[in-house]
């Protein structure tokens, strides 16, 4: 899905953010990105989507070169990414349902499908009867499922979350772990930026730690720290249900269990498509690709610092959004 060949990223005023770095992630991996602030978690992110582009080295998406690939297939490299951010960027004069319809709006997905999708969505996430609510009317919590909404509501082969729980109290923040699982368990790819020990001991699941640049440890199933066991944390964490009914909710144990089906209409699952939206857009931000989107087949996913904020943008939802 995505390769990384000797990357090195240096911005004009020296510093050194990614220095040769080279991995491989996989379709259906959720993946875990730690390190301290100014570790490269950002500009290892903002090269997937080409925010940033590489000094030196190779990226791949999907078997396309993302480094020499022309400006006018930006959009549709973008077309297939949704990011989830940590101060969740909803338009607050927008309701609930306009929020999640302006992602299909910016790639001119015709009206009756942005009708039909919508509401499909927000049932995902467990927003049906909020649909007309605006966001100051919504807990933080509400807020980031919007957010994820908008994210997967175009269909993307990839995730990436930069702090997602990192503005929520702890229960809350274990609710949209379990709602990323879900997603996860459908076939979609999941990057998450995290500083977060408690989840990412808990989950177990791939861990890339970066500091000073460069990849210091890559791990199928690792702690937040190189040796941590996480025990203490599944003893400690709260049985707290997802509202997803038994997908990805908490065992009794504190741990978290394999996450289930979203509902019937799964894009990789085997009861129907999560629908396909296509239609020319403008190239240029993140949030303005063309193109269609071919759902691709389900595949079980493997168990295993600054924010993703464009630089131009503080409050257009749009970009960093496909």
């Amino acid at each position: 899905m995505i390769q990384m060949y000797n990357v090195s990223k240096c911005y004009p005023n020296g510093v050194n953010a990614l220095v040769d770095v080279s991995v491989t992630i996989e379709k259906g991996n959720f993946v875990f990105l730690v390190g301290p602030s100014g570790a490269g978690k950002s500009t290892f992110t903002k090269l997937i989507f080409r925010e940033e582009l590489p000094t030196s080295g190779q990226i791949l998406f999907d078997g396309k070169s993302v480094t020499r690939m022309k400006d006018s297939e930006v959009p549709y490299l973008r077309r297939q990414i949704g990011v989830v951010f940590q101060d969740f960027r909803l338009l607050p004069h927008k309701t609930v349902f306009d929020n999640v319809a302006f992602a299909m709006e910016i790639v001119e997905a015709p009206r009756r499908k942005i009708r039909a999708r919508v509401p499909q969505v927000l049932d995902m996430v467990g927003l049906a009867e909020k649909a007309k609510l605006h966001p100051h009317q919504l807990s933080g919590g509400e807020q980031q499922r919007v957010s994820i909404a908008r994210a997967i509501v175009n269909d993307p082969l990839v995730i990436i979350a930069d702090e997602p729980t990192g503005n929520l109290d702890p229960e809350t923040a274990q609710e949209i772990m379990n709602l990323l699982l879900s997603i996860n368990g459908r076939g979609t790819t999941i990057i998450m930026a995290t500083h977060a020990r408690d989840i990412v001991d808990n989950l177990r699941r791939r861990v890339i730690a970066l500091d000073g640049g460069q990849i210091v440890r890559d791990e199928a199933r690792g702690g937040y720290e190189a040796g941590d066991d996480g025990a203490a944390f599944l003893a400690a964490l709260p049985k707290v249900q997802s509202g997803l009914g038994s997908s990805g909710s908490f065992g009794t144990s504190g741990s978290f269990s394999n996450p289930g089906s979203l509902g019937t209409m799964g894009r990789h699952g085997t009861t129907g498509g999560l629908g396909t939206t296509s239609g020319p857009g403008t190239t240029g931000g993140i949030g303005h690709p063309a193109g269609s989107l071919t759902p691709s087949p389900y595949r079980d996913p493997q168990g295993g610092d600054s924010a993703l904020k464009p630089n131009n943008s503080t409050d257009d939802p749009g970009r960093g959004m496909a």
